[in-house]
């Protein structure tokens, strides 16, 4: 018998799974899985667990094999716990060429962790992406669902104190 049983998907979330299970063919319920992976990592607080993926597969009457090649590949999910708010600074050839290197150190050093760190309070989490799409508007960091663009180091402060 397994030691940590299957955690059971909310009702909360299954009906928005089951929104997106309602744009894809009967027999192609797996084509959301992308979606059900964002729905429970929002509500797991940020991040996805081995036993919330089978949860997922099986609701999705998919392998969980299926479930963690996806949920490994892509860099939004998270499969151990981050903080409350992560941060995602984009170090791909456009960013790096306008600074990013320095918003990581910057970041670094006023959060004291390094990149794939999260502070000991659980506040913060610094990621580095590939890329996050906005290469005109570079150097770019995600937030939450927000992105913030042509960053500086005295603009990450402004954004960072005003969190909670």
């Amino acid at each position: 018998m397994s030691e940590n049983p299957t955690p059971q998907l909310s009702v909360a979330a299954r009906a928005e799974i089951d929104r997106w299970v309602a744009k894809y063919p009967a027999d192609r319920k797996s084509s959301a899985v992308m979606a059900a992976l964002s729905v429970v990592q929002e509500e797991n607080g940020g991040w996805i667990s081995r036993e919330y993926m089978d949860a997922i597969a099986e609701y999705l009457e998919m392998p969980p094999i299926a479930v963690y090649e996806v949920a490994t590949f892509y860099s939004m999910y998270e499969l151990e716990p981050v903080g409350r708010h992560k941060i995602c600074l984009c170090t791909n050839i456009s960013c790096m060429l306008c600074g990013s290197e320095s918003l990581q150190s910057h970041l670094e050093q006023r959060l004291g962790i390094r990149m794939g760190e999260t502070t000991p309070d659980g506040r913060f989490t610094l990621k580095e992406v590939e890329c996050l799409g906005a290469c005109a508007h570079a150097p770019v960091a995600q937030l939450g669902h927000d992105y913030h663009e042509k960053l500086t180091p005295e603009r990450l402060d402004e954004i960072l104190d005003g969190l909670e």
